[in-house]
């Protein structure tokens, strides 16, 4: 399994992103991904740098570790043929070391332009579409697109890199895996389960990776590293069921009002027992996966994070694969 380390754009800002990259690289991590947020989660965490710009400056703040987006929706915020462009001027940048991440998003960041926000069947459709478009730009030709959710009028990108851009989709179950597998090289989930991994690759011919993200909180004193996990994490306990459709960081904060931090610990490894922090990683290698990105809660834990603890985190992380 590779490990890689997460730039958490709702929780820092984007020098501090930067130089977290920066500092990852040197560590050891494998690749690194960038959430794609306008809003934060939770009002305590208080950032929302663009991610594109962040990830510009990353591919030339650094040299061999590879940068995904995780996850980009293609189909609210953002038009298609824009995604398209972004992502091959950043693979340029990269020289090669960028992965695009789709998804079919939250109404968090994506209610902001007041298109309003789709039911999931409908998002389904046109992260499908948004996917044929993408795919056909990055050929370089002129692309002329009528779809039922969107329209491409004589479009070209001039800048295309020529190792392409590789795609991952986010999936649930057999039905989106089903429908996402013919059109992405790799496959994003949030959980867990063996039955994604398998029926991935059965619907697939290539060798594709298997990418998830597991949040921890590290910290020398624990009680620190619990109240830091549920001040500004308690939204991960909603499930994406509740948080692909809430509009605000109040609606999260209203949502998860009786979460307590006793819950929050249950799931998510918090301390100072890096042996604990990397049994995190234990389920997604039971079951298949081929890539796991830790997500360190909290900025002010960061630089301590990275200078005291992830070097070991890995170690011990790699020592399990």
């Amino acid at each position: 399994m590779r490990f890689g380390y997460t730039l958490m754009t709702e929780q820092s800002g984007p020098r501090e992103l930067v130089r977290y990259a920066q500092a990852a690289e040197d560590v050891g991590f494998d690749f690194e991904v960038s959430s794609d947020h306008y809003s934060p989660w939770l009002t305590e965490q208080g950032h929302a740098p663009y991610a594109w710009t962040v990830l510009g400056a990353v591919a030339q703040a650094t040299s061999s570790v590879e940068l995904m987006t995780y996850v980009t929706c293609p189909t609210v915020r953002y038009h298609p043929a824009v995604v398209a462009q972004k992502a091959a001027t950043l693979q340029i940048l990269a020289e090669g070391r960028f992965t695009l991440g789709l998804g079919s998003g939250e109404s968090l960041n994506e209610h902001v332009v007041g298109e309003g926000w789709p039911g999931v069947d409908t998002r389904q459709w046109m992260l499908e579409e948004a996917i044929q478009i993408i795919r056909q730009l990055h050929t370089g030709e002129l692309v002329t697109y009528a779809g039922e959710y969107f329209q491409v009028d004589s479009a070209r990108i001039w800048d295309v890199p020529g190792e392409g851009v590789p795609i991952g989709v986010a999936v649930s179950g057999d039905a989106s895996i089903a429908r996402f597998a013919p059109h992405a090289d790799h496959m994003i989930t949030t959980e867990p389960k063996a039955e994604l991994v398998t029926g991935w690759d059965a619907a697939t011919s290539t060798n594709s990776r298997k990418i998830a993200q597991v949040p921890i909180s590290w910290d020398p004193d624990r009680d620190r590293a619990v109240e830091r996990a549920h001040e500004q994490f308690r939204w991960f306990a909603g499930g994406w069921g509740v948080n692909a459709d809430l509009p605000t960081p109040r609606g999260f904060s209203a949502a998860t009002a009786f979460v307590r931090p006793e819950d929050v610990a249950a799931s998510i490894a918090c301390g100072p027992d890096l042996d604990e922090l990397a049994a995190s990683a234990q389920p997604f290698l039971d079951a298949g996966f081929t890539d796991l990105a830790f997500v360190q809660i909290g900025d002010e834990a960061q630089d301590a994070f990275l200078a005291e603890a992830a070097e070991g985190l890995l170690e011990r992380a790699r020592a399990l694969s």
